[in-house]
C-alpha cells in the first residue's frame, strides 16, 4: 500500500518552500542523523519560524531588564506576571497580528484578540482590560479605509462579545505603511499569586487533555506566513488567517478558571501560532520531559484531516492541558459541562522526546531539545544607514513660521493623527465589568481592583509608540517611547510597574533593519533601566515589508502602573469653569520629529527633543504626590503634537467641551542659547519632554505653586478653564465650536 504524501520523504525543495533556509534544513538532518517525512518538516518550520523562535533578535533581547521585586514570571511564559500586593497579580502582555490583518482584516484583527487573551487566562488569570496599537497607511490609500474599518469591527466584535472592556489604545497613520498594516493586541488579567499556572507538561504518566474547539484547516502556516514578506501573492494566504468564534473563546474562559480552582490541573497552554506544534514541544521543554500523542483522537471539525494538518492548524479556542493522573475526568466534566470537547490524546513520558501516532503508527519522535532550544540564533550584521547623520540637519531657521497660526493649530487638531478617536473606540464596550474607571481617551486606562481591606486599587495600562521618531533614530525613538508611557502612567496618578513590549520591524536580514531593531532594543533597555520599570513579557513581529520596502520602525510599548487608592486617579480632562490651569516643565525650541513638521511641512528629520531621565523621573514623581494628595482635578502630559495638541485635548472630551485661557511666563528657549525664542509656533508644537498639563480647583492654586517651587518644576503657562475659546494669549486663540468641530469629525472620511 502507499505511503500517504504527508508521510513522504521532505526534500531541500520542500525546505524552502516551507520557509526554511538551506543550511537550517542540513542541520536539521545531521543533528537527527536521518531525513525526516513532511510532518516533521512542517513541525520544524513553525517552530523555526521567526514568529516562533525569536531566532533574530534573542540575542538582543536577553540584554533587556527582566526583573524586579515586583516581577513574578518574566518572559518565557505566555504572559508575564506583576505582583500588586495583597497576595494579588496581574498578568499581561501584548502581541502581534500584523500580517493575518492585512490579509484578512476583520477576522485578522478579532483573532489577534483571541490569542492574546488565551495568553494571559491560561496563566489562571481572569481578563480584566484590553488596549490595542493600530498602524495603518496614509489617508488618500485606497486600502487604508477599508483596513481600519473592519480591524476595528473585528476587535471591537471579539472584546465584546467576550464581555472584557477596552480602555486604551493608540492609532497612526503613516505612508510606510500602506502595504503593511499593523494590529499589537494588549490583555490584563488578575490572578491570585498562590493560583499562577504555567504552560509545563510536568509528571511522568500523566494525561494531556485537549480541551476548546475542535480543529480545522484554517491558520495552517499561519507562524510560517507570519515570518515572511508580504509580495503581489499575498492575498493567495487568505486561508492562513484563522477564524475566530468569541462566544466559543468565552466558554472555553471560563471552563478553564473554573478547573483552575481545583489542583486536577498540572499545566496548560493555549494554541496560538504553530498550534498543536507549539503547545506540545515548548511544554515538554519546560518540564524536561518528552510528550506521547496520538493525532488520530484529536477532536476534528473537517473531514480527512491528517498529522500534517492538525500539528500546524491555528484554529483557535484551543488549549492543551497536563491533568494530574486519575484526576482527567475532573477535567473532561467540567468541559463538557461548558459544551466543550475534553479528549485524552496522550500522556507526559520520560525521554524527552515528542512521539506522534496515527491509528497506532509511530510517524514521528523526535528530540525536544533540537526543536525548541537548538533552534538557530543568528547576529545579523548591522550597517548604520548612509544618511543617518543627515537625518538630524534640521533648524527651525530652515522654515518660516506661518502667518496664520491659527488656522494652523485648526487644522494640526483635525489631522488624522491628533484627531478624536472616539468614531474607533465608540465601537468597543470599556464599561462591561462595571471595572473601568478612566475610558479610552485619557493618558491611560484604569481598572479598580477590589481589595478586602482598604480602598481600591487601582491598575493603569497605556500603550505607545512614536514610529517618526523611531524612523529618524530607533535608539532615541524607542527610548522616547519608554518615556511617553512613562508619563502617561504618572499622569493618572499611577506608579509604572512593568512593561511588555511588541517589536515591528522590517526584515532582519538586511544590515539596516538588523541595525534598526538592535537599536530599538538598546533604546528600549536603557530607559527601562533609567526608569526602573522591568520589561515582563513581549513578542517580535519582523518582515513588516511589502515588495522591499519596509515599515517605520515600531517598538511598541505596553506599560502597566498601580495606584494605591484608584479613586485618586485623575483623568486628562478639565472639569469645571474657574478651575485653574498651570503648564508644569520648561518648553525647548524642539521640533525635529515632531508631528508639526511632519503633518504641516512634510519634513521627517530634525534632532529628536532631549531625553533627560532625571527630570523626567523627578516631573513624574512630582506629578504623582500632587494627585495623591487630592491637589489635582486632571492631568495630561504634552507629547505628540506638542502644547496645542495637548491643551486641545483637555479642553475636549467624549463627553463634550469646555475652553481655556492662558497667559506665557516662559516662552519656548534655545538648548543652545539658553535663551528665548520669538517664534510662536515652537511654543506651540514643540514637542519638549517632561511637561504637564494640569488643572486644579481655584482655591489650592497658591498651594499648588508653592509645591511646584519647592520640587523646583518650571510653570511655563497658566490661566483659567472657561471660555467660549481655547487661548493663549499673545501666541494663538481657536473659536471653541469651530475647534471642536474639526478635532471631532477628523476620522470620518476613514470610518
Amino acid at each position: 500500500m502507499k505511503s500517504p504524501e504527508w508521510l513522504r520523504t521532505a526534500t531541500l525543495e520542500d525546505a524552502l518552500s516551507s520557509g526554511l533556509k538551506e543550511n537550517e534544513f542540513s542541520s536539521i538532518l545531521e543533528v537527527l542523523g536521518r531525513d525526516v517525512n513532511l510532518v516533521e518538516l512542517g513541525i520544524f518550520s513553525a517552530l523555526y519560524s521567526e514568529h516562533c523562535s525569536y531566532k533574530s533578535t534573542k540575542v538582543h533581547l536577553k540584554t533587556l531588564p527582566t526583573t524586579g521585586e515586583r516581577v513574578i514570571h518574566g518572559p518565557g511564559e505566555n504572559a508575564g506576571v506583576v505582583d500588586i500586593g495583597d497576595g494579588q497579580a496581574v498578568a499581561f502582555k501584548v502581541e502581534s497580528h500584523n500580517h493575518p490583518t492585512f490579509i484578512e482584516p476583520y477576522q485578522g484583527a478579532a483573532t489577534g484578540v483571541g490569542g492574546i487573551l488565551r495568553d494571559v487566562f491560561t496563566m489562571g488569570a481572569r481578563p480584566l482590560a484590553l488596549m490595542n496599537g493600530l498602524r495603518f497607511g496614509e489617508a488618500k490609500n485606497e486600502r487604508t479605509s477599508y483596513l481600519l474599518s473592519n480591524a476595528v469591527a473585528g476587535i471591537g466584535d471579539y472584546g465584546n462579545c467576550m464581555g472584557i472592556p477596552t480602555v486604551a489604545g493608540e492609532l497612526f497613520f503613516h505612508k510606510s505603511y500602506n502595504g503593511n498594516c499593523l494590529v499589537n493586541a494588549f490583555a490584563l488579567g488578575l490572578v491570585d499569586t498562590d493560583k499562577i499556572f504555567l504552560g509545563e507538561a510536568s509528571g511522568v504518566g500523566n494525561p494531556i487533555l485537549y480541551v476548546g474547539s475542535k480543529t480545522g484547516r484554517d491558520g495552517i502556516h499561519g507562524a510560517t506566513m507570519a515570518s515572511e514578506e508580504f509580495d503581489d501573492s499575498s492575498d493567495e494566504k487568505r486561508p492562513t488567517v484563522q477564524v475566530g468564534d468569541p462566544f466559543q473563546e468565552k466558554l472555553l474562559l471560563e471552563a478553564c478558571l473554573e478547573i483552575m480552582q481545583g489542583d486536577a490541573v498540572v499545566g496548560i497552554q493555549d494554541m496560538g501560532a504553530a498550534g498543536l506544534t507549539s503547545s506540545a514541544y515548548e511544554m515538554a521543554s519546560r518540564a524536561g520531559t518528552g510528550i506521547k500523542m496520538e493525532l488520530d483522537k484529536v477532536p476534528q471539525r473537517e473531514e480527512g484531516m491528517n498529522p500534517y494538518e492538525l500539528m500546524l492548524s491555528e484554529s483557535q479556542e484551543r488549549m492543551l492541558l497536563i491533568a494530574h493522573a486519575g484526576r482527567e475526568h475532573e477535567v473532561v466534566e467540567v468541559f463538557q459541562r461548558w459544551g466543550l470537547d475534553a479528549v485524552q490524546i496522550g500522556t507526559v513520558i520520560e525521554g524527552g522526546s515528542v512521539e506522534l501516532y496515527w491509528h497506532g503508527d509511530l510517524i514521528s519522535s523526535m528530540p525536544v531539545d533540537v526543536l525548541v532550544n537548538n533552534a538557530p540564533q543568528y547576529r545579523w550584521p548591522e550597517a548604520e544607514p548612509a544618511d543617518f547623520e543627515s537625518r538630524f540637519q534640521f533648524s527651525v531657521d530652515d522654515i518660516e513660521e506661518p502667518e496664520n497660526l491659527n488656522q494652523v493649530w485648526l487644522e494640526m487638531i483635525g489631522h488624522i493623527n491628533l484627531c478624536s478617536r472616539q468614531q474607533v473606540y465608540d465601537q468597543y464596550d470599556s464599561s462591561v465589568r462595571t471595572n473601568t474607571v478612566l475610558h479610552p481617551g485619557s493618558d491611560s486606562g484604569l481598572i479598580r481592583v477590589k481589595r478586602e481591606n482598604g480602598p481600591e486599587k487601582g491598575v493603569a495600562m497605556t500603550l505607545d509608540c512614536n514610529s517618526r521618531y523611531c524612523g529618524i533614530d530607533p535608539h532615541q525613538g524607542a527610548a522616547q517611547t519608554v518615556a511617553e508611557s512613562y508619563r502617561n502612567i504618572s499622569a493618572t496618578g499611577a506608579l509604572p510597574i512593568g512593561v511588555s513590549d511588541c517589536l515591528n520591524f522590517g526584515s532582519p536580514e538586511k544590515p539596516e533593519g538588523m541595525w534598526q531593531i538592535a537599536e530599538a532594543v538598546r533604546g528600549m533597555g536603557e530607559a527601562c533601566r533609567a526608569f526602573e520599570v522591568p520589561i515582563v513579557s513581549g513578542n517580535a513581529s519582523l518582515y513588516n515589508e511589502t515588495k522591499g520596502t519596509a515599515i517605520l520602525p515600531t517598538p511598541t510599548i505596553a506599560m502597566v502602573g498601580l495606584i494605591n487608592d484608584a479613586s485618586k486617579a485623575v483623568s486628562s480632562h478639565f472639569k469645571s469653569d474657574g478651575d485653574a490651569v498651570l503648564v508644569f516643565g520648561e518648553t525647548f525650541e524642539e521640533l525635529g520629529g515632531s508631528e508639526y513638521l511632519g503633518s504641516h511641512f512634510g519634513i521627517e528629520r530634525g534632532k529628536l527633543p532631549v531625553l533627560d531621565y532625571d527630570l523626567e523621573v523627578a516631573t513624574a514623581n512630582f506629578i504623582r504626590s500632587l494627585i495623591e494628595d487630592g491637589l489635582l482635578k486632571s492631568a495630561h502630559d504634552i507629547s505628540s503634537g506638542g502644547l496645542a495638541a495637548a491643551l486641545t485635548e483637555c479642553c475636549f472630551s467624549r463627553y463634550g467641551k469646555i475652553g481655556a485661557t492662558l497667559k506665557v511666563e516662559q516662552f519656548a528657549k534655545s538648548r543652545e542659547t539658553q535663551h528665548e525664542t520669538e517664534r510662536r509656533d515652537t511654543l506651540l508644537f514643540s514637542e519638549t519632554g517632561a511637561r504637564y498639563v494640569v488643572s486644579c480647583d481655584s482655591t489650592k492654586l497658591d498651594q499648588v505653586r508653592k509645591r511646584a517651587e519647592q520640587a523646583d518644576v518650571v510653570i511655563g503657562l497658566s490661566g483659567k478653564v472657561g471660555g467660549k475659546s481655547i487661548k493663549i494669549d499673545e501666541v494663538a486663540e481657536l473659536d471653541l465650536d469651530q475647534a471642536y468641530a474639526a478635532w471631532r469629525d477628523g476620522l470620518t472620511s476613514l470610518i
